[in-house]
């Protein structure tokens, strides 16, 4: 048994030279049983604490602002649309807020106006509508009636709507999301007004606003801002000027037909068609084609027909013919690349982003365009999508081949036929 000291601890063992080993120390930053805690680590937990922190702030503030964002991204590409307008008339004289005011008292004028007209053309139709609806179900009637030898009656069917369970909670629902449409409207009013004002600045103080950017950033760097800067006006403003004239070249289209048909308010459904067609992507068509053909059917069933067919050609001319040529002037992207980015843009930012997503789309492409280094393409036939001559036969040629060497096929197989007819008849012969 090892001795122990009076405490009744073991006692350490001692060397062969009489001396008692020292414990080796600790290694750095590592604390024993009894070390103490490493100096850096309340640092690093306290610093790891506020970079949560901070990504939480980040995240909670990004996604209560993401409406303002969105709105202001907006603003900006209407200031770079109204740009170029602004810039002439700043440069006859005119004081640059001045002409921001002008541009934007002119947009508005026109807005309202085609509002109006096109709000007092809805419930003109629908008036028209609903004094024709007895008429319109008495013909149902009669036809249900002569056909499925029925004896319905309107007036039951009108007590029978009255007094059904759906037509009642109807009611109770339409009466109690008046305060909720009541709020969108407000909403979408200081929304608008939000838009404006942002655009308007952006517009007015561009000048002083480049400055602003500009003066953060290295020379070489501002100068790619400022290039960056003047290819977003030019393609945006590009964007809008073609998209303006084939709304121009549609309602002239659409008048025509309309008014061929006699459809009423024909001008004003042209202008509809028009700018409805052209600054609403991807579904905007559909939209634009539904008033004229509703229009067009109080008229003549048939004239809504005549509609529809002429829209789905229209459309299919202007992708194929009018729009590659406007295009290629103006934005300068392939149509695959617009409908993708549309795409794209909806799935981020919902319409906003298929409104935008052509005009930013366009000025990456052209700003990365001058970073990209190209080459010239050597003149080879395989690049216009055809076969080097003398590299191999061509079809007909081959067909040719194909075909002799079937027929030499059959032929030989012919020939060794008859050939082991005639042995066998030649010594059936000498047999005999």
């Amino acid at each position: 048994m090892a001795p122990t000291d009076e405490t009744g601890q073991e006692a350490q063992q001692s060397s062969p030279f009489g001396t008692t080993p020292p414990a080796p120390p600790p290694a750095d930053g590592a604390a024993g049983p009894n070390g103490r805690m490493p100096r850096w680590l309340p640092r690093a937990l306290v610093l790891a604490l506020a970079l949560v922190a901070v990504f939480q702030l980040g995240s909670w503030a990004f996604h209560q602002l993401t409406g303002l964002l969105i709105n202001i991204l907006i603003a900006f590409f209407l200031a770079l649309a109204i740009e170029p307008a602004v810039s002439w008339m700043a440069s006859r004289g005119m004081r640059r807020g001045l002409a921001t005011f002008i541009v934007f008292i002119g947009v508005t004028i026109v807005a309202a106006g085609f509002v109006t007209l096109l709000g007092s053309i809805l419930a003109d139709q629908i008036i028209k509508m609903i004094e024709g609806f007895p008429s319109y179900l008495d013909s149902v009637i009669n036809w249900i009636n002569t056909h499925f030898k029925t004896d319905l009656k309107r007036v039951d069917i009108q007590e029978g709507l009255l007094r059904s369970d759906w037509l009642r909670n109807y009611v109770q629902n339409s009466a109690t999301g008046v305060l909720d449409v009541s709020a969108q409207v407000i909403g979408g009013l200081f929304q608008l007004l939000t838009i404006a004002l942002f655009s308007f600045y952006f517009a007015a103080d561009g000048p002083r606003l480049r400055r602003t950017i500009c003066s953060l950033l290295p020379p070489a760097r501002q100068a790619e801002v400022l290039r960056a800067w003047e290819i977003a006006v030019n393609k945006t403003g590009g964007y809008i000027y073609s998209r303006g004239l084939m709304a121009l070249i549609s309602g002239v289209a659409h008048f025509v037909l309309l008014q061929a048909l006699d459809v009423p308010y024909a001008p004003v459904l042209a202008v509809w068609v028009g700018l409805v067609s052209q600054f609403i992507p991807t579904i905007g068509t559909y939209l634009a084609g539904a008033l004229p053909m509703l229009i067009a059917f109080t008229v003549n069933p048939w004239y809504a027909l005549w509609v529809l067919i002429f829209v789905v050609i229209y459309q299919q001319f202007e992708n194929y013919v009018l729009q590659p040529k406007l295009t290629s002037k103006t934005v300068d992207i392939h149509p695959a690349v617009a409908f993708g980015s549309v795409i794209a843009g909806t799935a981020l930012l919902g319409a906003v982003g298929a409104l935008i997503a052509i005009p930013a789309i366009a000025t990456l492409q052209a700003f990365l365009g001058a970073y990209v280094k190209r080459y010239a393409v050597t003149d080879d036939p395989r690049v216009h999508g055809h076969r080097r001559r003398g590299e191999g036969p061509s079809l007909v040629t081959r067909a040719r081949q194909l075909w002799a060497r079937r027929a030499g096929t059959e032929r030989a197989a012919d020939g060794r036929s008859d050939g082991g007819r005639s042995e066998d008849g030649g010594s059936g012969k000498s047999s005999d």
